[in-house]
């Protein structure tokens, strides 16, 4: 095979003969270590922008600020308050549910070789990935290795939610994609504490205590008819005034009671108004085609630079000398 490129390249101009082949070369390696490279299949996801009832659009998300604080992340200013999503899936807090979650997937040990099933943790994988013995890769580590393969972004301009994962098993691509799905839902139910949340919680507790003090005005207000039962046609004025305070102190109890039974309804409603609900455009795909490596991309590349490089070397005199030329 290199006789007939040595037979086609003795046919070229002598300036082209030692770069073509330089290049051919190049490429044929680059094109042996392309075809030994595994294939990487990627997952996606999209997410619309969330709507609450309660607060008519985007707006509803505000309320997960809070709650987002916990992990240690805070919502972009000027982008709206959905970006809080983009940082939650940054978060450590996901990262960590992402590598400890278990996946069962199967996936070639080499390029040409057949598929096992596999069964374990993200982080076992990226362990296997940088040829690691499984344990030795640390839990820092490899949430800067996750960053590599789990991506998310947000279009400026519709709001819709990008999730991504590259992995060389199409399944475990959907898998982990399918799994930080479920860890944001999760998040922005169970724990995006919302404004009706907090409304709620506080009519419970007073509405406990306006119960306990309107039965503590009801037994003064017996206790008193027990000894002044027509207390009204008494003549005594301070035992009529008496009678008429605790009265009154009663019926006062029992609107609080009412007023405050009435709030905590209102804001059990709105709080199941406020929280947001994950609207899952497109459901994580199981992917078919490879997303890299571009093979052909590397062998032109190569053969191109390397052209280049040898041509411009055995010209290098010429190159000089135009370059460094004095003008008179």
């Amino acid at each position: 095979m290199l006789t007939r490129l040595n037979t086609l390249t003795d046919r070229l101009p002598d300036g082209f003969r030692r770069p073509i082949r330089w290049a051919l070369g190049v490429g044929l390696a680059v094109a042996l270590v392309a075809l030994g490279t595994p294939n990487q299949y990627r997952s996606e996801a999209l997410i619309l922008p969330t709507e609450g009832k309660g607060t008519g659009g985007l707006g509803s998300l505000a309320n997960l600020a809070s709650a987002a604080a916990v992990l240690g992340v805070t919502p972009q200013v000027g982008q709206g308050n959905d970006s809080v999503y983009q940082d939650i899936l940054r978060s450590r807090w996901l990262g960590e549910g992402l590598l400890q979650a278990s996946y069962e997937y199967p996936l070639a040990t080499w390029r040409f070789g057949p598929e096992h099933p596999i069964k374990g943790t993200l982080q076992e994988y990226l362990s296997q990935q940088r040829l690691l013995p499984l344990g030795t890769l640390n839990r820092d580590r490899a949430l800067e290795m996750l960053t590599t393969i789990f991506t998310s972004r947000r279009d400026l301009k519709t709001g819709v939610l990008t999730l991504s994962v590259e992995t060389r098993s199409p399944e475990l691509s959907r898998l982990v994609v399918k799994r930080a799905t479920a860890l944001l839902e999760e998040f922005v139910k169970q724990r995006a504490q919302t404004r009706g949340g907090h409304k709620a919680a506080f009519a419970e507790a007073r509405l406990v205590e306006a119960k306990s003090e309107s039965a503590q005005a009801e037994q003064r207000l017996e206790a008193f008819l027990n000894v002044n039962r027509n207390y009204q046609q008494n003549p005594d004025p301070a035992i009529h005034l008496r009678g008429d305070r605790l009265s009154a102190e009663v019926l006062l109890r029992r609107q609080v009671v009412t007023a405050l039974t009435l709030s905590r309804e209102q804001a059990l409603m709105d709080e199941k108004d406020d929280i947001p609900i994950l609207n899952v455009l497109d459901e994580p795909n199981l992917p078919v085609q490879k997303s890299s490596p571009s093979r052909s991309v590397w062998v032109v590349a190569a053969s191109v630079f390397t052209f280049v490089f040898a041509w411009a070397l055995g010209r290098r005199k010429d190159l000089l000398a135009h370059l460094f030329v004095k003008e008179a």
